[in-house]
């Protein structure tokens, strides 16, 4: 949960084919309005110039980037930089602090104008320095300190330092400029507006330790909070702190207590989740910040290679699914799977080799089943008559059926026209369980839909006809019948929306159609410069590995979310593969 943090440090790189995942890093900053510094990292390799560099980035921040550093170069060679506000150079030391040194004079007029350039942008916000910059008065370093701050804290800019973090270069000064400028946790806490005079905490993370147990890693945003407190979530539930950890790499320090600002791991906070937010208020507080994971986008079905881990591989899960919630697990009732979804097949590979290498337990995986269906493209009416005598007692059940298409989407209907009482009212219902029984598993091996029964006929044995008698006879119908009403098999057809950058639109549109999708038209993304929105239909067959092409296509960047549309007919090739897979010949 980033929400909670006072500020967030960005590190770009002059690549003009980075842009787009720059955007939308500032664009989930701008939604949870949290300050940022942009870094810009390698440049010491960086062809063109820092400000060249700036513009070209500055499409994808909705604010000023404000450059507080330019290099200092010596034959081409970035040696070093100067502070623009301090108007003081630093000569890098690789893997050291950096040497203080005077502006050399070959960049004391590059220094200048980029730090009126500087001063332009503070002066938009503060009155009092425009007055100075008009009448060409130096103002104070103090006053350009507070402003440098001021708008930080706002997010009325983003400071842009630069360096090689790889040798260490301009990396002290990043965090000297963290340390002096960054927001305090009382400008935090009023952002999120989080209630004063009383203790507010905001769970960040959760986190599974071998002999902690869950750990809810939180920010402490006002008030004291001391070990073995009684907190409240915000649906009036209880919660009882059992133990306040400082994290320091793997090493859990136990605390007393903690103070506003101070990040911590709580321990046993069993019924707490991330994102939530505890309050010493009885009754709670509101949430202070909406979780909201993105829709998942790649998929596997998951089973242990021994049938004795399962309930240990589920258990697992669930503790991951807790730490990251951008992962989901479901049950497929039709396929008898269990499905893994997360942000990518690089995101559910890690998830499978932590199940395997820390909680050793092999796993197999592959793509889950996709939910066909069948139906029927003509009607038919059929007999079935289900006689058995073997000594006492025999079964009986004497139905006529008559079966017809229905519209797709209608389902499944039942009714019945007896009449004169041939099939007595109580084995009427047995028909109609042995109907939707059937249903479960068609002449193609899938559930069926969009079909209307209707019995018309039958007749029936005072002594031998039984429920399951009239039950087994309605499946000899539906079995016999349906063969001859030219079954068809469906397949989930998906609305799909991806969000690319412009510039690769159109390799998304050509590859719509390679995976039989159809174009419903594309259009500029509302408030997104330089990116489109494309919409189209696609087999949900077709949508498994999607992701990894986008992203292919566009350094990464593309997304896309799918919603079932309709079911549409699956013929040929396709169809036969379908049934194969399913152990169904064709």
């Amino acid at each position: 949960v980033l929400a909670a943090c006072d500020l967030a440090v960005v590190v770009a790189e002059a690549d003009e084919k980075k842009i787009p995942a720059l955007q939308l890093i500032m664009r989930k900053l701008d939604d949870l309005a949290i300050p940022r510094i942009l870094f810009l990292n390698k440049v010491d390799k960086a062809i063109a110039g820092v400000r060249e560099t700036l513009k070209m980035l500055q499409p994808a921040s909705s604010v000023p980037l404000l450059l507080r550093q330019i290099p200092v170069r010596k034959d081409g060679i970035v040696i070093g930089s100067i502070d623009l506000a301090l108007e003081r150079a630093y000569i890098y030391r690789e893997y050291a602090e950096s040497e203080v040194a005077e502006i050399p004079g070959d960049d004391k007029a590059r220094e200048l104008e980029a730090r009126f350039s500087m001063l332009e942008t503070l002066a938009d916000h503060d009155d009092h320095l425009m007055e100075q910059l008009l009448e060409e008065i130096e103002p104070p370093k103090d006053a350009i300190f507070d402003d440098l701050s001021a708008d930080l804290r706002a997010g009325a800019v983003t400071p842009v330092l630069i360096g090689t973090a790889e040798k260490g270069n301009g990396v002290l000064r990043l965090l000297k400029a963290i340390r002096h400028d960054a927001p305090d946790v009382e400008a935090t806490r009023k952002r999120l507006g989080a209630p004063d005079g009383q203790t507010v905490v905001q769970v960040m993370k959760t986190i599974h330790t071998a002999h902690g147990g869950k750990l809810s890693v939180s920010r402490v945003l006002s008030g004291q909070l001391a070990d073995a407190a009684e907190l409240f979530l915000s649906n009036g539930d209880t919660a009882k702190v059992s133990g306040i950890y400082r994290m320091l790499g793997k090493d859990q320090i136990k605390q007393a207590s903690a103070k506003a600002g101070d990040t911590v791991a709580l321990g046993k906070l069993d019924n707490v989740k991330t994102g939530q937010t505890l309050s010493s208020a009885k009754g709670g507080i509101r949430p202070l910040v909406t979780l909201e994971p993105p829709q998942p986008v790649f998929a596997f079905a998951l089973r242990p290679k021994e049938r004795k881990d399962e309930v240990k591989m589920s258990a697992a899960i669930q503790r991951l699914a807790e730490e990251d919630p951008s992962l989901s697990l479901r049950h497929n009732q039709d396929s008898a799977e269990t499905v893994l979804s997360g942000h990518g097949e690089m995101h559910l590979r890690v998830v499978r080799e932590r199940l395997e290498g820390k909680n050793q337990i092999p796993i197999e995986g592959h793509a889950p089943a996709v939910p066909y269906r069948e139906t029927i493209r003509k009607g038919a009416q059929q007999r079935g008559r289900h006689k058995k005598q073997s000594g006492g007692h025999g079964q009986f059940g004497d139905v006529v059926i008559e079966i017809k298409p229905l519209p797709r989407g209608s389902g499944f209907q039942f009714s019945d026209t007896i009449t004169g009482g041939v099939v007595p009212k109580t084995y009427i219902q047995s028909v109609e369980t042995g109907i939707r029984d059937y249903l479960k598993t068609g002449p193609l091996g899938f559930p069926v839909v969009d079909v209307a029964v209707n019995l018309s006929d039958g007749s029936y044995h005072a002594v031998d006809s039984s429920d399951m008698a009239f039950q087994m006879a309605a499946k000899l119908a539906m079995k016999e019948g349906m063969a001859a009403c030219s079954p068809v098999l469906l397949e989930p057809v998906m609305k799909v929306e991806i969000v690319t950058p412009s510039e690769a639109t159109s390799k998304i549109i050509a590859l719509i159609p390679q995976r039989r999708g159809q174009i419903l038209g594309y259009d500029a993304r509302p408030d997104w410069p330089g990116w489109d929105v494309v919409e189209a239909t696609m087999p949900q067959a077709e949508i498994g590995d999607l992701i990894i092409e986008l992203r292919s296509a566009t350094a990464g960047v593309a997304s896309y979310k799918a919603a079932f549309d309709h079911m549409a007919e699956l013929t040929g090739r396709l169809a036969d593969e379908a049934m194969n897979a399913n152990g169904k010949a064709a």
